[in-house]
């Protein structure tokens, strides 16, 4: 039976069913545990050079324990004490590796700490049944506020004119300087992130916006167009602010290139708020330093740090970020919640938030 004609009360039914396994529906990434679990034990992992390791202080790990009857979160102090712990472990805060996977024989579920799978996901993970669950939507707001940061630097001249000057203690008005209001914004992704610099570009500065995503979805009132990715080149020259929020996979990779930005307006502006692979970062010098577009602001880089020999260091109207657009003293609350939320789900038998389809990578 194809997923699309599972219904949400034959799924239930058939969760169920199906005792003390998760039952996933892909469409829909739906995770329930049924019969939910008695016991749980939660180890914090991450893979060297993958994400830095989770960090909870005893308030945080005693919200998260509260949320069933038998809850432990162990936070290893060593490699030694992590490889004791993964045998009896049915869950993992953060990410690992095909190694610890191994040892891992009980583990049932993955939350990862973020919200991109490129380097989270591995071919043993991918093939085995245990779910992974991401951080999406939760450092939406700070990177869309971010997005119009970047802009409105690119825009107001503060990137070009007022902080060069500032430094160099001169002062000379510049004029030069272009309006967002009304604007068409085009944004590749509309997941968390894209749908929340939507609506800040909408509400805010009055912008029609443009959308593509893989995804089918609802679209978002604040959205004027929804559609697929195949609408992608016919959408790039209407817009004036192009926007990458699509998450990093195969098929994403490169994908803004030499053939994209020719076709964007001279006057129009790129904000990249994903992932460097995205973006081919040659051509998007050569677009800047040429003419072909106004502005860019970068928040990743595809080598990170970026290299002091990059050519997007020499570029003009180029602003670029330290891959920070998440950090703000919320991110940390919101994702200490959303674990809490998800340990209520696993412990009552309930659908898990932020399933990853582990095929498509998001």
């Amino acid at each position: 039976m194809a997923d699309s004609t599972l219904s949400r009360r034959l799924f239930m039914s058939a969760a169920a069913a199906v005792p003390a396994a998760p039952v996933l529906l892909a469409s829909d990434r739906i995770a329930v545990f049924d019969p939910p679990p008695a016991r749980i034990r939660i180890v914090t992992a991450t893979a060297s050079s993958v994400v830095p390791p989770p960090k909870y202080s005893a308030a945080e790990i005693q919200q998260i324990q509260s949320q069933g009857k038998d809850v432990r979160l162990t936070v290893p102090a060593s490699a030694g004490e992590l490889n004791e712990l993964l045998p009896q472990a049915d869950v993992v805060f953060g990410a690992m590796n095909a190694e610890m996977l191994a040892k891992a024989k009980n583990l049932r579920w993955m939350q990862a700490t973020e919200a991109g799978m490129e380097k989270v996901l591995f071919p043993e993970l991918i093939k085995s049944n245990v779910v992974v669950t991401n951080m999406a939507r939760v450092f939406a707001p700070a990177i869309s506020e971010t997005a119009i940061g970047l802009l409105l630097s690119l825009t107001r001249g503060l990137n070009q004119y007022y902080f060069p000057q500032f430094q160099k203690r001169k002062w000379n008005s510049e004029r030069n300087l272009v309006e967002v209001d009304g604007m068409t914004m085009g944004i590749v992704g509309m997941g968390g992130i894209g749908q929340a610099t939507a609506m800040r570009a909408h509400y805010g500065f009055n912008m029609r916006i443009l959308g593509t995503d893989a995804k089918p979805m609802a679209k978002p009132i604040f959205v004027d167009t929804l559609r697929d990715p195949a609408w992608f080149m016919e959408m790039v020259p209407q817009v004036d602010i192009l926007v990458s929020a699509a998450p990093s996979t195969k098929e994403t990779e490169g994908m803004f290139n030499e053939k994209v930005f020719r076709v964007m307006k001279k006057t129009g502006y790129f904000i990249n708020l994903s992932r460097g692979a995205l973006v081919d970062e040659n051509a998007l010098a050569q677009a800047l330093k040429e003419g072909w577009i106004a502005g860019a602001g970068l928040d990743p880089s595809a080598t990170e740090p970026l290299p002091s020999t990059s050519s997007l260091w020499d570029c003009p109207n180029l602003t670029i970020t330290c891959h920070s657009a998440g950090f703000a003293p919320q991110r940390q609350i919101r994702l200490v919640g959303l674990l809490a939320d998800n340990v209520r789900r696993y412990s009552s038998g309930l659908p898990l938030i932020n399933v990853v389809d582990k095929q498509r990578g998001y």
